[in-house]
């Protein structure tokens, strides 16, 4: 199981939300580049790094923060927020991105997702993001009709080789994963999953690394390491253990 921290970018700094919500933003640095620096020289495998400006705005804003990390770390790095087309997911590539994430778009538009697939394969990931049984979007500023199980459907049928799910409503909090859930969404999207929202210690860690033979791939970890209540090197024994 992957453990992958996540470097989230607002006005070119490193924050965390609660929930989602910007007017609930604590600021962990000023450079995001030095950050993500730190987690690789911890251990981590992979990154996460969220534009969370072009989450809000359906443009891609801190382009130029992004490359600078790409060109300061030799890990792997995923990178969502803001991406809406064919060519930002090109231009994102051509950077050195590993693995561009799509969110909003595949609810919107999966039709450019098929397209997507189509040309970039397996670089692609879409990230399900839930408050309760439905999809959120824009940023989770808005609420589809559609399940996280549905769109997980679609994605599969279009192509989509894996799939990150977030749970809004505890991303940022501290209070735990919802294993239980986790465990029913695993069996049932049939498609490799990375989990994101609410780790919160270890204890977090072992309960979803007895979900692998489920499915569940990889976690994304972000106030976690940010407030101190886990450390990475401990959280990657457990994730390879």
């Amino acid at each position: 199981m992957l453990v992958i921290p996540a470097v989230d970018i607002r006005g070119g700094r490193c924050v965390r939300w609660l929930q989602g919500k910007p007017e609930r933003e604590t600021i962990y640095a000023e450079d995001p580049v030095l950050v993500a620096q730190r987690w690789q020289g911890k251990g981590a495998k992979r990154l996460h790094v969220a534009d969370l400006d072009g989450a809000l705005s359906g443009k891609l804003q801190n382009g130029g923060v992004i490359r600078q990390l790409l060109g300061a770390v030799t890990v792997p790095v995923q990178v969502g927020g803001g991406i809406r087309d064919l060519s930002t997911i090109r231009e994102l590539l051509a950077w050195g991105v590993a693995t561009v994430i799509l969110g909003t778009l595949a609810v919107e538009n999966p039709e450019v997702v098929r397209q997507a697939v189509s040309e970039f394969g397996g670089r692609l990931m879409v990230s399900i993001d839930v408050a309760g049984h439905h999809v959120v979007t824009s940023g989770w500023t808005q609420r589809s009709a559609k399940s996280g199980i549905e769109v997980a459907e679609e994605m599969r049928i279009l192509g989509v080789k894996e799939l990150v799910v977030t749970d809004t409503e505890r991303d940022g909090t501290l209070t735990g994963l919802n294993v239980e859930a986790l465990r029913q969404f695993a069996r049932q999207v049939k498609l490799p999953v990375v989990v994101a929202g609410g780790v919160a210690g270890l204890e977090d860690l072992r309960r979803l690394k007895a979900l692998e033979p489920e499915g569940i791939i990889g976690v994304i970890i972000g106030k976690a390491l940010y407030e101190g209540t886990l450390q990475l090197e401990d959280a990657i024994r457990i994730g390879e253990s």
